[in-house]
């Protein structure tokens, strides 16, 4: 008894500890600033923010606006992110990969962020747009080239090659090479036949933005013409792919353009699709018409360029009885195209499938489709009207 008396009047005498409302916003206040004055702390909170609010916080001050825009960050926030792809563009039509929650397109309209009309998106490259502008109809002027970034809307214009119209005429390919950490810089690479009716002779000129000038790279090399109709950035090289002919790629540190092998499987292949995603180059292709039924081989080359090995096999045995439009109208082939394979964690990769109106989402782990979008002008879409969208906060 007398041990617990003496407990009882300890605990009597013992004074209390009390915090008070004033006392939680003021500690509130200290973490708030001590957070706020201190830019590696805001920089890690930053990186796990959406896009979005990465917008909305530059105007929230001087600091926030220069501390977002500095290429430390922008360049960090991409690769923590992967660089997400939330959609496609189909010409200026915005097509969101998921449907059960769809992304916001990124702008309402393309052409309003240009001051001539006709706006064509050319090739999209790591979140970056190589756009174009032809002027009105019936105008014989030579197209504008602009590299446009539409998560931030920055817009730069790209000069012309020449002044003489007679030589921009030439012009047989625009690319654009951009990533965040292999090419910080974007480069815009051309294409140029020597003399107008030269269909076999041509001439390789790139453009810096780091310099903001064109320089010859090639003098003259000799190749069909029609080789150059498709271009694909990845690992520090532009490479084109087309039917029946040669497999190219252009190193832009060497300067210099080699002959990519083809998939092991036959010497001759008909090319579907071919693109980059996650730091890979991609290829689905068959040995002929006969051939491209619903089972497609998705090719990836080694980081060497030395050959190519079967990734992904593609079944699509149950879309005829989903989507009976696939079905061509001589009744032995399938009328369908691949416009986008997007690389994520192996359950999240997905092949993107066109057909007639129809975009069809196929995921490669599950075996599953999905149709996510109908184009309004079907007939308008061709297969290389379709550009990947990828958020980017780069800067230029």
């Amino acid at each position: 008894m007398v041990n617990s008396r003496h407990k009882l009047k300890k605990a009597r005498n013992t004074p209390k500890t009390c915090f008070s409302m004033e006392d939680s916003d003021h500690h509130s206040t200290q973490s708030g600033a001590l957070v706020g004055s201190s830019d590696d702390l805001l920089t890690e909170i930053f990186l796990r923010l959406p896009v979005t609010s990465i917008l909305r916080f530059k105007s929230v001050s001087k600091h926030w606006r220069l501390l977002l825009s500095h290429r430390h960050f922008t360049q960090r926030y991409d690769i923590n992110n992967h660089s997400k792809s939330p959609g496609l563009f189909g010409c200026n039509t915005y097509v969101p990969y998921d449907v059960d929650n769809p992304s916001t397109p990124p702008f309402s309209s393309l052409g309003s962020y240009f001051d001539r009309p006709r706006v064509r998106i050319v090739q999209s490259c790591n979140g970056l747009l190589l756009c174009s502008t032809h002027g009105p109809k019936g105008s014989k002027a030579a197209p504008k080239y602009y590299v446009f970034n539409p998560t931030t809307k920055q817009l730069a214009f790209i000069p012309p090659i020449h002044e003489s119209l007679k030589v921009r005429k030439t012009i047989r390919f625009m690319g654009l090479a951009y990533h965040q950490t292999d090419c910080v810089h974007y480069k815009v690479v051309c294409i140029r036949s020597l003399e107008p009716d030269d269909r076999d002779l041509f001439q390789i000129q790139i453009y810096s933005s780091d310099t903001r000038e064109w320089k010859i790279s090639i003098e003259t090399f000799s190749v069909p013409s029609h080789i150059f109709q498709q271009g694909v950035y990845w690992n520090g090289a532009v490479y084109w792919v087309t039917e029946y002919y040669k497999y190219l790629y252009f190193k832009l540190d060497a300067e210099k353009l080699q002959t990519l092998p083809l998939p092991r499987s036959s010497q001759i292949l008909l090319k579907t699709y071919f693109g980059e995603s996650g730091g890979r180059l991609h290829l689905i292709a068959y040995k002929n018409h006969q051939d491209y039924r619903l089972h497609l081989n998705v090719y990836e080359m080694f980081s060497d360029h030395s050959s190519w090995f079967v990734k992904y096999q593609v079944v699509l045995n149950a879309l005829p009885r989903a989507f009976p439009d696939i079905i061509s109208r001589y009744g032995f082939s399938y009328d369908f195209k691949v416009i986008d394979v997007v690389r994520g964690e192996e359950e999240d990769t997905f092949v993107v499938l066109k057909i007639r109106e129809k975009i069809i989402k196929y995921n490669v782990h599950e075996k599953s489709f999905k149709h996510i979008y109908s184009l309004p002008r079907p007939n308008c879409f061709h297969e290389n009207s379709f550009h990947r969208y990828t958020e980017t906060l780069s800067s230029f």
